[in-house]
């Protein structure tokens, strides 16, 4: 009952707004990692994934940003075994999820059994109804206008 009456009568400045979430201010969203742009966050994932692996990811990011101009880059899914994230690259829906694996980098497409793979890229997630994955290991080519018909091709499937 004090604390009611307290907060009743409260002098200026102590007390005088209501508790909860009617009188507070909005939490601030933080996207971690000093609140660096997704796409800052994405260069540090890279510069942080050491020797071949940081330099495909980087490459891959080049060609996907590349094959669709319009694409919009975001780190998802942080959490304390991956507190950096994991690169993504949406347009109207994610196209795509970059991850550096312990033996490759991936790029898995959540659509990618609705795409057109007439190169035959995909080579993991193969079994699944919804994914598609493709797994680059050391010393890969990269078949990169294959590899841009299915970002182009992604981002289109998410319009429609």
């Amino acid at each position: 009952m004090a604390v009611l009456l307290a907060w009743l009568y409260a002098s200026k400045g102590q007390g005088a707004e209501p508790f909860g979430p009617l009188g507070a201010e909005p939490p601030q969203q933080s996207i971690g990692m000093n609140d660096a742009s997704a796409s800052q966050q994405i260069d540090a994932i890279v510069r942080k994934t050491t020797g071949w692996r940081g330099e495909r990811l980087g490459q891959l990011r080049a060609l996907i940003r590349g094959a669709d101009p319009g694409v919009i880059e975001e780190v998802k899914w942080k959490k304390p075994s991956r507190p950096e994230g994991v690169p993504v690259w949406s347009h109207d829906g994610i196209v795509c999820v970059g991850e550096a694996l312990k033996n490759a980098v991936r790029l898995t497409f959540p659509k990618g059994a609705q795409l057109k793979d007439p190169k035959g890229l995909f080579n993991t997630r193969l079994d699944s109804k919804t994914v598609r994955a493709i797994d680059f290991h050391e010393g890969d080519a990269i078949n990169a206008s294959a590899l841009k018909a299915l970002i182009v091709q992604g981002a289109r499937l998410n319009r429609s």
